[in-house]
């Protein structure tokens, strides 16, 4: 199971922010749905960093529907006044139903044609009666089960290729996953791309680097080359040199902030 914690860097200065998990029909297609809800005070704003999970997320926010891409670094928005969104971390199976080519929308996002589906979530969401969140959660996974129908094969194999590379500390190289998916290298980056759009060591990766941030977060008596050792970077450098082309900082500084 892909830990629902990790990727928020500074989880004391989230608004309120809820994830949900799919319903069953789903469960292919959605790894979870996340729903932040803002109030702001006035002339005030909150900056919201994130290293996120490599996967696409598509985000239904009351001025429209947004399929955001894979990203390599941590990013961040800044939110402001009253607001809501509602994102689905999408699986890789629905991707490829979802746009054509996944590693152009690296580091980008693109405007998505769903008016059926921010007609749906933005009624469910503005009724504030205490279940508008699951009931957005359902309607999101009903206009996503429709468009995407009958998960193939391929579709599975992405998925099973995911969960390994993000949630198997035991892979620590794409051959490793490829061994035990049973395929070949270059089929395990052929689904990569397709259904992600960044090569598997990027998302061994992404999972080493979001771990690292949770556990300094959370233990910040840590030593640090034990860290290293555990996730298995070579030594305290390599994990030093890959938080600061990622995050923009050494841990040493993430500890401290």
């Amino acid at each position: 199971m892909i830990d629902a914690r990790r990727g928020i860097l500074y989880p004391a200065r989230m608004p309120e922010f809820h994830r949900l998990p799919p319903p069953a029909e789903a469960a292919e297609l959605v790894e979870w749905f996340w729903i932040p809800e803002w109030s702001i005070e006035p002339g005030r704003t909150s900056r919201q960093h994130v290293v996120a999970y490599p996967a696409l997320n598509l985000v239904v926010e009351p001025r429209g529907v947004e399929l955001v891409g894979a990203s390599t670094v941590a990013t961040h928005r800044d939110l402001v006044g009253r607001g809501w969104a509602v994102g689905a971390l999408l699986k890789p199976a629905s991707v490829a139903a979802l746009v054509d080519d996944p590693s152009a929308l690296r580091d980008d996002s693109t405007t998505f044609e769903a008016p059926d589906l921010l007609a749906a979530v933005t009624q469910a969401m503005e009724t504030g009666d205490g279940l508008h969140r699951e009931r957005a959660a359902q309607v999101f996974a009903d206009w996503l089960v429709e468009q995407i129908g009958q998960v193939a094969p391929a579709a599975h194999q992405a998925n099973e290729m995911a969960r390994l590379l993000m949630a198997d500390a035991s892979i620590t190289s794409a051959e490793d996953a490829a061994a035990r998916l049973s395929m070949s290298l270059r089929t395990l980056q052929r689904l990569a791309h397709r259904h992600v759009g960044l090569p598997p060591s990027a998302m061994i990766r992404r999972r080493r680097l979001q771990e690292a941030a949770q556990r300094v977060r959370e233990q910040p008596e840590i030593d640090l080359s034990t860290l290293a050792a555990d996730l298995g970077y070579a030594d305290h450098s390599h994990l030093t040199n890959d938080f600061r082309a990622v995050l923009g900082m050494a841990p040493s500084a993430y500890r401290s902030s």
